[in-house]
């Protein structure tokens, strides 16, 4: 059976902090013994939480609409599985919509789906403290299953040391460029950031109209200014971060996307948008982005011909020895602590996130699990869209700069408010800084974290 939630959309974010479960104690240990998602009843304290009496019945699992054709694959696979299938949007540009039904359910003591996809890294952070999340390395899962995932991969997931969620695919932004047109140009790809600004000097004078960048949408800090190693958003704790956007990695980073801005070779449209499709689309020379970007941007939304499109890395600044990049999303699965399907919760949670028959050969984005994402580079290849070594993908997979981290308070959001109508107005990013600095303290202050500037 397949159900569908309406989106929330991207309102005002719901007020942070544990959920409170109404008809039980206010201590949280002791309310999970007193309900769970059939009501009343008894816990049993086992691989790391309490858990309800397990029963037979449908698997509830929610979610967004890209990971539909897993959860209808899973079921054609696996046919014995009596599944539910919830489509709802993915926490969304972090609408919140999860957490703000796991509260609900919370205070009526039902209604909790056994297995979630949120297209957010953050739901860690409230799903542990509200008593959703159940953990995972405590023996729902095989350390050997958990040690196949990617360096780093689920450090998003980890909580005091306890893992609470799976990645879906990794984020990770290298370099995409139409092979054929930089071969026409006679342009090489750049290896460093500095080269990268020259390339869009002589682009901008030389062929102008085409473009090396964007820098239109909500989650540009990610690309480039995480890839800079800029330390606007270094979570150090589970209720701490550090602002600091006036270092010279962020005003470094700032003032080469200002002058390419301003030279017009960085377009700031925005890729999804129907301006950046209908005005700008073949004049994509160069374009710094995620690993999905290859499909979701230049295959699905731009309808860039195949043989056109290859990958490198992203540049680094010069004598910088240690790599860097940024990462756009990824995505997470979690399991609720209030399941009474945890046996098949898991089977469909390993299958989900390192399965072949998924992730290894029809997932949209670079899997999270190592073995599957060397299968789906494979495939990739022999689809024939990509021109040349789609390598670099996996080479920066773990080049994930650590100095940037997903609290509870969206970056996006804060971009999207704070420094995006500026650009509009003309003004510079490296002028918004201070503004971005402030408007981050306020959202993380506001989210209750401890702030170091």
């Amino acid at each position: 059976m397949m159900l569908t939630k309406p989106s929330a959309g991207t309102g005002a974010r719901a007020r942070r902090g544990a959920a409170l479960l109404v008809g039980c104690t206010t201590a949280l240990a002791l309310a999970l013994t007193a309900c769970s998602s059939g009501g009343a009843g008894a816990r049993t304290s086992k691989d790391g939480f309490a858990q309800v009496a397990q029963a037979d019945g449908a698997l509830t699992v929610w979610v967004d609409a890209t990971r539909m054709a897993a959860a209808k694959q899973y079921q054609q696979l696996h046919p014995e599985v009596k599944l539910d299938i919830v489509s709802y949007d993915g926490d969304a540009n972090g609408s919140n919509y999860l957490q703000t039904k796991v509260q609900l359910f919370n205070r009526t003591g039902k209604g909790w789906p056994d297995v979630v996809f949120s297209s957010q890294n953050n739901e860690v952070t409230w799903a542990v403290d509200a008593g959703f999340a159940a953990p995972l390395d405590k023996g729902l899962l095989p350390a050997a299953t958990l040690g196949g995932f990617a360096k780093g991969a689920n450090d998003v997931c980890t909580v005091n040391g306890t893992l609470y969620c799976l990645r879906n695919d990794l984020s990770q932004v290298v370099l995409w460029y139409n092979a054929p047109l930089m071969k026409q140009f006679g342009y090489e790809t750049p290896a460093t950031w500095e080269d990268y600004a020259e390339l869009g000097r002589r682009v901008a004078a030389e062929h102008p109209g085409y473009l090396v960048g964007d820098a239109g949408d909500a989650f540009t800090p990610e690309i480039y200014l995480w890839a800079g190693k800029c330390g606007a958003n270094q979570i150090t704790g589970a209720k701490a971060v550090t602002v600091n956007t006036g270092s010279e990695a962020c005003t470094r980073m700032a003032g080469l996307m200002d002058g390419l801005i301003a030279n017009k070779s960085m377009s700031t449209t925005g890729v999804f948008s129907t301006d950046f499709a209908k005005n700008e689309a073949d004049k994509v020379l160069l374009m710094p982005g995620p690993a999905w970007y290859g499909g979701a941007v230049f295959k699905d939304t731009l309808k860039t011909p195949a043989q056109q499109i290859a990958v490198a890395p992203i540049p680094q600044w010069k004598g910088d020895g240690s790599p860097a990049t940024g990462n756009v999303g990824g995505g997470t699965w979690l399991v609720s602590q209030h399941s009474a399907h945890l046996e098949a919760a898991t089977d469909f949670l390993t299958w989900v996130t390192t399965d072949n028959a998924y992730q290894g050969a029809t997932a949209p984005g670079f899997p999270a699990y190592a073995p599957a994402a060397d299968n789906w580079l494979k495939a990739q290849a022999a689809a024939g869209y990509f021109v040349g070594d789609l390598a670099p993908l996996k080479d920066a997979a773990p080049q994930v700069w650590p100095g940037w981290g997903s609290g509870q308070f969206s970056q996006e959001a804060i971009w999207a408010a704070t420094v995006k109508p500026g650009m509009t107005q003309g003004r510079s990013i490296v002028s918004l800084l201070p503004a971005w600095h402030d408007s981050i303290v306020k959202y993380a202050k506001s989210s209750g974290y401890q702030v170091s500037q």
